[in-house]
């Protein structure tokens, strides 16, 4: 059967006309009587499936009785879908012939349950119709809608009133508006009169300040410009009234002046006035890449010198605008937490006020959970104005900040903006949004258990050649690239991550209650109206008990954050899709006993639990896809963990911890794309065979340290044939010896888009490394010196995104001391890359124009001598001829580090970071005390310190 998209606003209506038609097909041609009832139903709800996505599209405007009916049909789909469920379940696909009494005995009795199956699913089709048809009427019966209506409520869009606010107001606004000025102008700080057009693109989320701080520079530097213009875009834009308007500011002409041209006429004309004259032209709030490459057309190369500002939510928006002008892209930074009290004082206190003392410490609480956000700091500070001065009461907001927020005006406002971006999603994204309500406040959330989760859960699937799993990468990028998620550094055992400002969470909880999206129990400063149907359950504190009126047989997903076992049965919850437990230390063997009857299950995670054995009746969960049991006591699978035909994603220890050990049949799990991390000791030689059998696997993460000599030759042929296959990411821990990467000198695995080997030192780069084209990411140890001819064949990846390399050796690589990477390195289109470097010696020497879009430089430096005195490194090594950086990283694993050395290395690079051109964000690590754990400078305890270019 076809997978077919759930979502917020339509519910499971298409999984439900799929298997409505899997109904009508041949595998259920017995059932007679309900077939023409299955046909008037399909169409019946296609039309409604049609409808309520058309709705959808104009939900910012719909009614009470609008949203009445939509979750009215909504759930109505969820009920549809759990009675096929059962129906299909309860009377199978096949008609066996049975042989021998007993079996005889047993069909006739399976034909008996057959005929009351076939008796509900026709009498359930039939009330569900009937209720559909009322639901239907009803609406029809007290609102005759023609068609949506074009009159929508006219409101001031309270971003507009930003550009008025005075600049006395206005808190943490002078660095920023430094910094853009300095990009925009020359070095003796006037606007370019020789140069062609500069840029800068401004890009954050709702809320961040983008146009106040566009209009700061812009009052600043306007009357410089003979021709200038302030338009705002919208995300709705009507382009002719945009360029009519821009005409009508440059030209200095009243609108009606304007002909209402096409939009090409119109541009030929903004073009041909702006033609030898310098301007000074600022686009805020563009919402697409395609009003962008409307716009960008009316602005001429001019000679004469000229300025364009952007703004936008959207990364891909300022990308475009990047590429298509030049000049910079600007990350406009949250506020510190000086200026974030500075602006709450202003816009809750009298300028003679302090802020009473026994309300500090609630106060710096509240404006943690802001997070920098001035629109939150605003929101907030306008609730609180309407509170009493008292600690009791500021600790009900601060503890309601992501809780569903008390709605007042000041709120209000805040919500408004930042729904906006909710609005604009498509259906699918919006839903896979909604989704990240589900975990508690301040969660870090694992970027591929999120996208296995909304896979579980039918929001994305397979689209053409693309898996689910990378459409689901898709959508995770789409919602970083829109501001709403932010990406997370976290520690080893996980990979990249997000979280959700509290400010989002506290919207997309509110609309995941309205939908009866989620139900939320045991989460403290949260009231909610919750529908006796639950549809997903997150249990975020241990609870006295589920609320009396829940009825938990329909629950789709059911996920239990903190260490608590006080939940019912696993038996209640037969329609469960996801069942995460992760985190939940009290999780036992004996709570597993009955996952074998949760027959849709599709998602199954026990990470970091005291699961010691998996029930052998884990291999009836045929719909099973991923499956988490990293960092438990699990040190065997069971031997029907063969049966999981579905199974893609299995997830196991990290390669440091537990050696798992696998059944014989693993070449029976042919939809396996995720296997990660498999230690090969102790494994049969059945498995190890039988893993190149996996022609699905696209990612692997295998650990053969230590692996017996006879096992190696089957190893290294099974990685042979999954590196001609599908198998795109492939990363190994393993040994000095390189024995299984021998056969790669006249074979690469030319698939390969990620290679990290850890823990064997290759005399220098190899070369059959410059042969992997479609490489993206790479780690590599090298033990004698990286040279030239090394950066050379590195440079020369043409797809090369990430570079991790660790330089080993103790002298310098070099004769003169120096590692050279210059312009003609290549390195065309590296983004990050992390050095180590052991030694005396930082040997690294940037020259001009090389890495010209190198964003993040990681260098990482250690010293082995204990006894000695650390030598300070010298860090002049060029990172201003680093044009496009971004972020700049830098960790000493030298020892002792006192704290006058600190200063002194502190000191050396600030000053490098303030003479690059762009603003750089500086983290700076180091290990603080001798301790016994000190391995290869991976200290247990070590300190840090984030500045960025101007500020600490």
């Amino acid at each position: 059967m076809e997978a077919a998209l759930v979502t917020v606003a339509t519910g499971v209506l298409k999984p439900v006309l799929g298997k409505l038609a899997t109904l009508l097909g041949d595998e259920y041609k017995r059932f007679k009587g309900v077939r023409k009832e299955i046909r008037s139903l399909t169409h019946e709800l296609a039309a409604m499936e049609a409808f309520l996505l058309k709705m959808s599209e104009e939900e910012e405007d719909l009614d009470v009785q609008d949203k009445v009916w939509m979750n009215e049909v909504r759930e109505l789909s969820y009920d549809m879908e759990d009675a096929i469920d059962d129906f299909i379940q309860s009377v199978g696909n096949k008609d066996e012939k049975p042989d021998g009494l007993i079996e005889k005995i047993k069909s006739s009795l399976g034909k008996l349950g057959n005929m009351k199956a076939r008796h509900r699913i026709g009498k359930e089709i039939h009330d569900l119709k009937k209720q559909i048809i009322e639901v239907g009427d009803r609406n029809a019966r007290y609102k005759g809608r023609e068609t949506f209506s074009n009159t929508k409520n006219v409101t001031v869009d309270p971003r507009a009133l930003a550009i008025f606010e005075h600049a006395s107001k206005l808190v943490g606004i002078d660095e920023p508006k430094a910094e853009l000025i300095k990009l925009l102008t020359d070095e003796d700080g006037v606007t370019s009169t020789q140069q062609q057009v500069k840029m800068v693109s401004i890009v954050g989320s709702g809320g961040m300040g983008k146009t106040t701080l566009a209009n700061q520079v812009y009052q600043e530097l306007k009357e410089k410009f003979k021709c200038k213009a302030f338009i705002s875009v919208s995300r709705n834009p009507d382009m002719k009234n945009i360029l009519r308007t821009l005409l009508s500011e440059v030209g200095c002409q009243d609108y009606a002046d304007t002909e209402a041209g096409s939009i090409q006429q119109l541009i030929r004309k903004i073009t041909d006035y702006l033609a030898e004259k310098r301007y000074f032209i600022v686009i805020d709030d563009i919402w697409d890449v395609k009003t962008w490459d409307v716009i960008k057309y009316a602005f001429p190369m001019t000679r004469c010198g000229g300025v364009i500002i952007t703004t936008t939510r959207l990364s891909d928006v300022a990308c475009s605008c990047h590429s298509s002008i030049g000049g910079h892209i600007y990350n406009i930074r949250p506020l510190n937490m000086e200026h974030s009290r500075q602006l709450f004082k202003i816009r809750l206190f009298s300028s003679e006020e302090d802020c009473p003392s026994s309300l500090v410490k609630v106060s710096n609480q509240i404006l943690e959970k802001c997070d920098g956000l001035p629109l939150a700091i605003i929101a907030i500070a306008g609730l609180l104005a309407n509170t009493g001065r008292s600690e009791h009461l500021w600790n009900q907001v601060k503890d309601s900040i992501g809780r569903s927020l008390e709605r007042n005006p000041s709120v209000e406002v805040m919500i408004k903006i930042l729904s906006l971006s909710y609005f604009d999603l498509p259906p699918h994204l919006k839903t896979c949004l909604l989704y990240l309500s589900i975990f508690p406040e301040d969660s870090i959330i694992e970027k591929k258990i999120l996208i296995s989760r909304w896979i579980a859960e039918g929001f994305i699937h397979k689209e053409g050649r693309y898996t689910a799993y990378e459409v689901g990468v898709r959508c995770f990028n789409e919602l970083v690239n829109r501001s709403l998620i932010q990406l997370v550094k976290t520690n080893s055992f996980k990979g990249k991550s997000c979280r959700v400002h509290d400010t989002i969470l506290d919207f997309i909880v509110s609309k995941s209650i309205e939908e009866n999206f989620v139900t939320f129990i045991g989460v403290p400063n949260l009231t909610t109206m919750a529908q006796s149907k639950a549809r997903r359950l997150s249990i975020q504190v241990e609870a006295e008990g589920m609320p009396m009126n829940l009825i938990l047989s329909h629950v789709r997903s059911l996920n239990v954050f903190g260490n608590t076992v006080n939940i019912p049965s696993i038996m209640e919850f037969r329609h469960l899709r996801v069942l995460d437990f992760g985190g939940n230390r009290l999780l036992e063997n004996r709570h597993l006993a009955y996952v074998g009857m949760l027959f849709q299950l599709r998602y199954l995670n026990f990470y970091v639990t005291a699961v010691s054995e998996l029930p052998e009746q884990i291999g009836h969960l045929q719909c099973l896809e991923m499956l988490d049991i990293r960092r438990t006591e699990v040190s065997e699978l069971p031997a029907s963990i063969a049966n999981l035909g579905k199974l893609a994603h299995l997830l196991l220890s990290s390669n440091t911890g537990t050696n798992v050990k696998f059944p014989d049949g693993i070449a029976k799990m042919q939809a396996l794309e995720v296997l990660h991390s498999v230690n090969t000791c102790n494994q049969s030689y059945n498995f190890l065979q039988g893993l190149g059998q996996l022609k699905n696997l696209r990612k692997l993460g295998i650990n053969y340290r230590g692996v017996a000599h006879e096992d190696k030759e089957v190893i290294a042929s099974s990685l042979g044939k999954l590196c001609t296959q599908n198998l795109c990411s492939l990363t190994m821990w393993n040994d000095d010896d390189d024995f299984l990467l021998n056969t790669w000198c006249t074979s690469p695995p030319l698939n390969l888009q990620k290679l990290a080997i850890w823990g064997c030192i290759f005399p220098t780069v190899p070369h059959w490394v410059g042969s992997l084209v479609n490489l993206q990411k790479l780690h590599l140890e090298v033990g004698r010196g990286i040279r030239h001819e090394d950066i050379c064949i590195l440079g020369a990846l043409p797809a090369l995104l990430t570079l991790g390399l660790e330089g080993r050796e103790k002298e310098p690589s070099c004769e003169d001391g120096r590692l050279v990477v210059s312009g003609e390195a290549g390195f065309r289109c590296l983004r990050k890359f992390n050095y180590w470097r052991w030694g005396d010696w930082m040997d690294l020497m940037f020259t001009a124009k090389c890495m010209p879009k190198l964003e993040k430089l990681k260098l990482i430096f250690y010293r082995h001598a204990e006894d000695e005195a650390p030598i300070i490194p010298a860090f002049d090594f060029g990172i201003e001829n680093l044009s496009s950086l971004t972020t700049f990283k830098c960790h000493l694993g030298c020892r002792p580090m006192t704290t006058k050395i600190v200063d002194t290395v502190k000191a050396s690079l600030d000053r490098v970071v303030s003479a690059h051109p762009n603003p750089i964000t500086l983290i700076f690590s180091y290990c603080c005390v001798v301790c016994k754990d000190f391995c290869a400078g991976r200290c247990l305890l070590s300190k840090n310190l984030q500045s960025s270019s101007e500020s600490t």
